[in-house]
Formats: structure tokens, sequence, C-alpha cells
């Protein structure tokens, strides 16, 4: 597990920013996790990833992972532990736009990456 948390942060870091969000089985693919339970282990890593966030007062980098059928947000789990974690409100109305504004502050906070990857 603590694997797929580095191997995870250092993904969602390293990726172009036109492969971003990546949906939970691309992150699966190209982490190249093994059934069973792939996706299951996407989610406790990126639930990882916000715990180690929040305690750093950092943007979720875990906001770049969305769900394959979740109109371009992440599964419920996300926002339910934004919500935990006390950086999401509580009203479920309010949370596209809280992830938006989240997504965008994880992609500015990857930094110097993003540099590297222009032609």
């Amino acid at each position: 597990m603590t694997n797929n948390v580095a191997a995870l942060r250092q993904l969602l870091l390293s990726a172009p920013r036109e492969t971003l969000p990546m949906t939970y089985q691309q992150v699966a693919s190209k982490l190249a996790l093994t059934p069973p339970r792939t996706i299951a282990q996407v989610t406790q890593a990126l639930e990882q990833l916000m715990r180690e966030d929040a305690a750093q007062q950092k943007p979720f980098i875990a906001a770049l992972v969305v769900s394959r059928r979740g109109e371009g947000l992440p599964a419920a789990g996300f926002f339910e532990l934004a919500v935990a974690l006390g950086r999401f409100p509580t009203n479920a109305a309010d949370h596209p736009a809280a992830y938006h504004a989240e997504f965008q502050r994880a992609l500015n906070e990857r930094g110097h990456g993003d540099e590297n990857d222009q032609p």
C-alpha cells in the first residue's frame, strides 16, 4: 500500500497536463496494479494522499483522478473524505464547484512539472 501511495503521487506529479484528469482505471493501468480489487487499491492510495495533503495544508493531488462514470468528477468517496477532513462544504450541491477549484489548485501546486512538459 505504501508503495502504491508514493507511486501514485509521483505519477500525478509527473503526468503531462493534457493527460489530466486521469480515470481510476487509467491510474490502475499506469501503476500496473493487478487484481483483485485494482480500483479499490487506487481509491485507498488516493485517500491516503488526501490525508497527507490535508495534514500539510496542500491541495488534494487526488483531485487529478476522476471516475469514468462521474461526469468528470471523482467518486463519492473523494467528496466524503474531503468533507470529513474539513476541506469541502457539507452541502453536496456545492461539491462540483469545490472540486473544480481544488482541481485547479492541485494543477498549480504541481509547479515545475508543467514547464518541462511543454514543447
